[in-house]
C-alpha cells in the first residue's frame, strides 16, 4: 500500500525536539513549545506538529508494551495538551532494537508500538533507521519500513510516515510505495552554512521523486540556533520553500528573536512551500558560486531562489526563457513583501555572501 495522499497534501510543518533541546527533552519543553506555536504567530502560519524526538522511552510492560520514561510521566496527558491547543502530535521510534540514543526501539514490537502511538492520539511517527544496521541489510529497508506503515494503517488512525534513513538505497525511488509521506535524503544537518548548502543544493534532481503526500526530506530547519548569520539563515528557508520541503522548526521557542520569527512566519515564503501543486524546485542556472532555482506554482506563477555562495556580494541574474517565460513579467520580492516592477527578460538582484534573494514572477 502507498503513502496516504491525503495525509501531507503539503509538506509537513511544525517543531521537532531534537536540534536544540535532544536528549535533554522533557514532557514540559514539548509542552512550552505547543504553547509558543499556538501564541507566537506560528500556529497561523501554518505550523501544526509538535514531534517528540529520541529519549522518550521506557522500558516494556509484561505484555511488551512500550512505556514512556520518568521525563514523559503521562503520554496521554501531554498528546491531549498539544491537541486542545489546535496542533497535532509527533513521536519517534527505531525499526531496531534501539533508538539512535540507544533507548527502546520498535524492533519484532512493530505492531503494539503503532497501536501504542494511537491509544496515546499521535498524528505524526518519524522512524529513525539507527541501530536498525545490526538486525538488518540496507536491502531490508523497503520491507523492514512497509512492516511499520502496515502497523499504522491497521490501528485505524491517520499517522503520517516520516522515514528517517538518511537516503540510503536511493530512498527517494521506493519510499512512496512503501508508505513514506516524506523520507530524509541526506545525513543529518547541523547549525552550520557549510552543511546546510551542501544538504540543501544537493537536492538538485530529486524533483522527480516529490508530489503531493510524498516528499524529500533534506532535515530539519537549524533557523534561530545561532550557528547561522541572519543571510545564511534566508538561504536556509528560502532553499528549504523551493524545495518543498518539510518545515520542522528545531529552535528553542520560548527564546525566539523577533528576527527569526520574522523568517520562520513569513507567510509569502511558506506559501511557496505549501503551494497546492506539490512540485519541488530545481537548479536552473549556475554560474560558480551562484546559483537560480525555481518552482513552479499552482496559479502560474514561478517562485525563484537567486543565491550567492560566494564570499562577497555579487549580481545575480534569472534570465526569464529559463523559467518558461517568453513575455515581460512582474516581479515581487517576497522578503521585502515588495513588488519590484516588471521586467522584459529577466531580473538582476545584488545578493550578499551566502545570502539569497526570494523572488515571484508573474
Amino acid at each position: 500500500m502507498a503513502a496516504d495522499t491525503t495525509l501531507a497534501a503539503t509538506p509537513p510543518m511544525g517543531w521537532n525536539s531534537w536540534n536544540h533541546f535532544a536528549c535533554k527533552v522533557t514532557a514540559d519543553d514539548v509542552r512550552a513549545a505547543a504553547d509558543a506555536i499556538a501564541t507566537n504567530g506560528m500556529k497561523d502560519a501554518g505550523y501544526v506538529y509538535v514531534n517528540i524526538d529520541d529519549c522518550w522511552q521506557g522500558d516494556r510492560d509484561e505484555q511488551g508494551r512500550i512505556r514512556p520514561n520518568a521525563k514523559f510521566p503521562d503520554m496521554k496527558s501531554l498528546v491531549d495538551y498539544i491537541h486542545s491547543k489546535g496542533l497535532k502530535a509527533g513521536i519517534y521510534s527505531s525499526p531496531g532494537p534501539k533508538t539512535c540514543a540507544k533507548y527502546e526501539g520498535s524492533y519484532q514490537h512493530e505492531e503494539k508500538d503503532a497501536q501504542q502511538y494511537a491509544d496515546w492520539g499521535f498524528d505524526y511517527l518519524k522512524y529513525d533507521w539507527c541501530s536498525a544496521e545490526r538486525v538488518y541489510q540496507h536491502s531490508d529497508m523497503p520491507t523492514v519500513y512497509r512492516k511499520m506503515h502496515d502497523a499504522l494503517v491497521h490501528t485505524g488512525r491517520p499517522i503520517v510516515f516520516s522515514l528517517c534513513q538518511y537516503g540510503y538505497e536511493r530512498v527517494w525511488r521506493w519510499g512512496a510505495s512503501v508508505g513514506g509521506n516524506l523520507w530524509r535524503t541526506t545525513e543529518d544537518i547541523n547549525d552550520h552554512y557549510d552543511r546546510m548548502s551542501v544538504i540543501g543544493f544537493d537536492q538538485d534532481g530529486l524533483e522527480l521523486f516529490a508530489g503531493v503526500g510524498h516528499w524529500n526530506d533534506p532535515d530539519m530547519l537549524e533557523v534561530g540556533n545561532g550557528g547561522m548569520n541572519h543571510d545564511e539563515y534566508i538561504t536556509h528557508m528560502s532553499l528549504w520553500v523551493l524545495l518543498a520541503a518539510p518545515l520542522l522548526a528545531g529552535n528553542d521557542l520560548s527564546k525566539m528573536t523577533p528576527e527569526t520569527s520574522e523568517i520562520l512566519t513569513n507567510k509569502e515564503a511558506i506559501a511557496v512551500d505549501q503551494d497546492a501543486k506539490g512540485q519541488q524546485g530545481r537548479r536552473v542556472a549556475q554560474e560558480g558560486p551562484l546559483e537560480v532555482w525555481a518552482k513552479t506554482l499552482a496559479d502560474g506563477g514561478v517562485a525563484v531562489g537567486l543565491f550567492n555562495r560566494g564570499e562577497s556580494t555579487n549580481p545575480v541574474t534569472v534570465s526569464f526563457k529559463d523559467l518558461g517565460l517568453r513575455k515581460r513579467s512582474q516581479v515581487r520580492d517576497l522578503w521585502q513583501h515588495k513588488d519590484l516592477g516588471s521586467f522584459d527578460t529577466g531580473f538582476t538582484a545584488q545578493v550578499p555572501r551566502h545570502g539569497a534573494v526570494l523572488l515571484k514572477v508573474q
